[in-house]
């Protein structure tokens, strides 16, 4: 087997298990270090009011942090011993970082074969809609021969002021949430974390 393919296909294992160890956040309190970061968090600004906030990590969808969001705002409400709760404030924030991975197997374009030790040809030329661009003989297709990757790495986190009530929610107020009821409807559709042995 040559070297090209052995390097390709150790590629291939460590990202394979690089892939099996990155997984969505699952409901948990907030973490910034370790495997998973991320989590839900709250403040208590009044009595019967808190701040509840959710973050995923960059595999967490929008629609799994929110739903993770809106499940710890029913959780803290039953917790606290109330019934049901109205946002007062709710929104959703994007970050994202685009990121640049160059080909790993990438060599030089001139001179001497890297790490063989001998000469091959390769070739340099400008194009106007891509710039310079470099191909050799041993590395494919010239229009790819820069070969990269380009990727957008995306963040969510939700947020939502709470304010808590007892008794029975008011019929027909969009912003009103019955605690026992949203969490009975989320419970199959929550993640727990892995449970370490």
């Amino acid at each position: 087997m040559s070297l090209k393919k052995v390097a390709l296909v150790a590629a291939m294992v460590v990202a394979a298990g690089l892939s099996a160890c990155a997984t969505a956040t699952p409901y948990q309190p907030k973490a910034t270090s370790g495997a998973v970061t991320g989590g839900f968090s709250e403040l208590r600004l009044e009595g019967d009011r808190y701040r509840v906030s959710f973050a995923g990590n960059s595999l967490t969808s929008r629609e799994t942090v929110e739903r993770y969001l809106l499940y710890r705002a029913a959780e803290l409400t039953v917790q606290q011993g109330y019934d049901w709760f109205e946002t007062a404030d709710r929104r959703t924030d994007r970050t994202a970082r685009t990121v640049i991975e160059s080909d790993p197997f990438a060599r030089p374009g001139f001179g001497y074969g890297y790490p063989y030790g001998y000469w091959r040809p390769s070739w340099r030329y400008f194009g106007p809609s891509y710039g310079w661009r470099s191909w050799d003989p041993f590395w494919g297709d010239p229009f790819f021969a820069d070969r990269g990757q380009v990727r957008t790495i995306e963040k969510f986190e939700a947020g939502a002021e709470i304010v808590m009530h007892k008794g029975k929610k008011p019929e027909g107020d969009p912003r009103a949430y019955d605690a026992r009821e949203i969490m009975t409807n989320l419970a199959s559709s929550i993640v727990l974390p892995a449970v370490k042995k």
